[in-house]
């Protein structure tokens, strides 16, 4: 049977390894990463700091070990200027071959010259080879060519390969060359390379000891703390006790530790709160449900009141029932703030001095009560608006008011005043309900119109103003405290709504 057509499919193809190709596998750079993983930030930055001292002493020993190639075929040249001297004193053919060649032999070359003037003499010589293979003039050198001849040296060149030199000639001479083998340059550039690799071993390693624990002392020890605070505080947010302590350092770390501490009391903080929030909330339901079927127990008393013919109960029963009516509708929708929208407003024209006047009965305020009302409002001012919200509104404020006066005995009526007024500027309507209260505390002013905490009166929770606030945004107004009064003064401006032109054409042609 055909390899391929085996029930299982093809074979994967196998390398040399015997791996098969295509399989998955783990890559060196997945060992890498897995290392890394294992090593943590400070065996990474042992590791970075052996690599970059080991690469500083890299950088220093290329051009170090073309300057000890120098100066050994200097110190060479030095020792054949003074054997040329010896030699050149003697009269010609006065120096024994032997001679010579101890005098080489002590230098460790094949032949020493020197110039002077126009001669150029061979003081000195063995058999030599037709060909030399490098050629080095001390004198003068450049720094590249130099590093590059080093390495040629030192991994191209053979130990018989000959090597000349020239360098200076002091007293008289031009200069001094030599003709001397690699070999034995070669074994002092291999055990100076050994000494420079053993020593920057050390230095690496007692540099990266160091910076390893400076390191960790400085910034691997405070991340770590801080570290665990965070894993600490995540495993109980709510408990203060798991807040980041603040050293005294003043630098970045302790700019994290102390925003860091700041944050997570400011968290606790919240959290605190929200679990009294919601603590309070399943309290308001629980008398939320029972609230409200005390209300319409109520609302079916006042049904059989308004079957009774007494005029006094005519007149005040279908009020009593609107009241009632409108108290299980916000009974009903006052958990509705934070968890849900408001509904859209219903705008229609409505007449502010009605609204106005409803809601001095909604709040209880007789003409010859202790708290006397007071309305300042335009002839026939009417405003584009959602009858019930904007009522929902003109209760809450006037409320908040009845509760700022109502602490003071005895009452003085002409002390003790709401007064609510209104007028028209241009495109909006403008109503101010202001008391004669003691005003506003700065705790309230801070967080107005924020839901339990701007309250302006002792035990409060301010949800009356944060759903005013609310309801006024729907209709693309403001409301906002005066300040400079007697008291507390709110302004709500709301504004007209835009005139669609296609619509209003229709309108008028259905007309």
């Amino acid at each position: 049977m055909d390899a391929d057509t085996s029930p299982h499919g093809p074979e994967p193809r196998r390398t040399a390894s015997g791996r098969a190709a295509g399989l998955p596998h783990r890559t060196a750079s997945g060992r890498a990463g897995g290392l890394a993983r294992r090593l943590g930030l400070s065996g990474r930055l042992l590791l970075l700091t052996l690599s970059f001292v080991m690469m500083a002493e890299v950088l220093i020993y290329v051009p170090s070990i073309s300057n000890f190639r120098l100066a050994w075929l200097s110190d060479r040249l030095a020792a054949a200027h003074t054997a040329a001297l010896v030699l050149d004193a003697a009269p010609s053919g006065m120096v024994p071959e032997s001679l010579s060649r101890q005098i080489l032999d002590s230098i460790g070359a094949r032949a020493v010259a020197m110039k002077t003037g126009r001669e150029r003499r061979l003081l000195a010589t063995t058999e030599l080879p037709a060909a030399v293979a490098q050629e080095v003039d001390v004198r003068d050198t450049p720094t590249l060519p130099a590093i590059r001849d080093a390495f040629v040296t030192l991994f191209a060149m053979r130990d018989g390969d000959l090597i000349r030199a020239v360098g200076p000639a002091p007293m008289g001479g031009e200069f001094v060359e030599i003709v001397l083998e690699a070999g034995p340059l070669r074994a002092a550039m291999w055990g100076y390379s050994r000494n420079v690799l053993l020593l920057s071993l050390v230095i690496s390693a007692i540099t990266a000891a160091l910076v390893y624990l400076a390191l960790h002392v400085m910034f691997v020890r405070p991340l770590m703390r801080i570290a665990s605070a965070i894993v600490r505080f995540r495993a109980s947010p709510e408990n203060p006790t798991r807040i980041a302590r603040v050293s005294a350092r003043t630098d970045e770390i302790g700019i994290v530790e102390r925003e860091l501490s700041a944050m997570q009391t400011d968290l606790a903080s919240m959290l605190a709160e929200r679990y009294r929030l919601a603590a309070l909330g399943l309290a308001v339901s629980k008398i939320n449900h029972d609230l409200r079927n005390l209300l319409n127990t109520a609302q079916l008393i006042s049904d059989r009141l308004a079957g009774i013919a007494d005029p006094q109960v005519q007149r005040f029963a279908p009020k009593l029932v609107l009241a009632l009516e409108r108290a299980i509708g916000f009974c009903e929708s006052t958990l509705a703030y934070g968890r849900a929208q408001e509904p859209p407003p219903d705008r229609k024209p409505v007449a502010v001095d009605a609204l106005v006047e409803e809601a001095r009965e909604s709040l209880g305020i007789a003409t010859d009560g202790p708290i006397k009302w007071v309305t300042a409002i335009e002839r026939g001012l009417t405003m584009d608006a959602d009858y019930d919200q904007m009522l929902r509104v003109l209760v809450n404020m006037g409320r908040n008011s009845v509760q700022a006066l109502e602490p003071r005995a005895p009452n003085d009526p002409e002390r003790d005043q709401i007064r609510v007024s209104g007028r028209r500027e241009g495109g909006v309507v403008v109503l101010e309900v202001a008391d004669t209260g003691p005003g506003l505390t700065s705790r309230a002013r801070e967080h107005l119109f924020e839901a339990f905490k701007g309250s302006t009166r002792s035990g409060g929770i301010g949800l009356g103003l944060a759903i005013a606030a609310e309801l006024v945004r729907l209709h693309g107004g403001e409301i906002s405290l005066v300040e400079g009064t007697l008291g507390a003064t709110f302004r709500i401006v709301i504004p007209d709504r835009a005139v669609d032109l296609e619509d209003l054409r229709a309108q008028r042609a259905r007309a």
